[in-house]
């Protein structure tokens, strides 16, 4: 493997399609990123780490490359992203790295340790430059998902580990409490406390 792949967005972007890279900005999580949501995330204990709405797998990956211990899944219910993360996979070959295509409500949550979320449900209700119009999207779709992301961190145990990325803080439980954070900074990390 070609480990200037992980010298930054630029090269990591290059092993995604045209459509995939020009989305990257606003929609894939930056390297940086990554890999700072990864070591909270790993430092956390268990093995298993989930990304809500993976996209094409760009934080899985690096996570992975970065964490070899860990294993990272990826949830995505889009058939074209989940292929372009199992690409990027193979080309990367990362095997601690798992991607299902499907919905996020329907996993048994009780399989993963601690979460990854890029705030997946907002294309729900921001339309300014959409990943394509093939899932629908509403504002009653929103609320619900939110509501169960909700209900999944309110039944985790203490100590599970949260990182978010441009998400509003409303969404999480005040079971759970901000570490380390600087205003501002759209990363913030969570642990649950009770």
């Amino acid at each position: 493997m070609n480990k200037d792949i992980f010298s930054g967005d630029d090269a990591f972007d290059n092993l995604y399609s045209l459509r995939a890279r020009q989305l990257s900005a606003i929609h894939w999580t930056p390297m940086e990123i990554a890999k700072k949501a990864a070591a909270f995330l790993c430092a956390g204990g268990g093995k298993h780490i989930l990304d809500i709405g993976s996209g094409v797998g760009k934080f899985c990956i690096i996570a992975a490359h970065f964490h070899s211990d860990f294993i990272f899944h990826g949830i995505e219910q889009r058939k074209s992203l989940t292929d372009e993360a199992l690409i990027a996979q193979k080309a990367t070959n990362i095997s601690n790295v798992n991607f299902i295509q499907g919905n996020f409500n329907s996993l048994k949550m009780k399989d993963f340790d601690h979460f990854y979320f890029y705030n997946s449900f907002m294309e729900n209700l921001d339309y300014h430059i959409p990943i394509d119009n093939l899932i629908p999207t509403s504002e009653e779709i929103y609320t619900e998902y939110l509501q169960t992301f909700q209900d999944i961190l309110e039944d985790r145990k203490p100590g599970t580990r949260l990182a978010t990325y441009h998400a509003d803080e409303y969404y999480i439980p005040d079971s759970y409490k901000k570490t380390n954070h600087r205003p501002g900074d759209p990363l913030i990390l969570w642990i649950k406390n009770s």
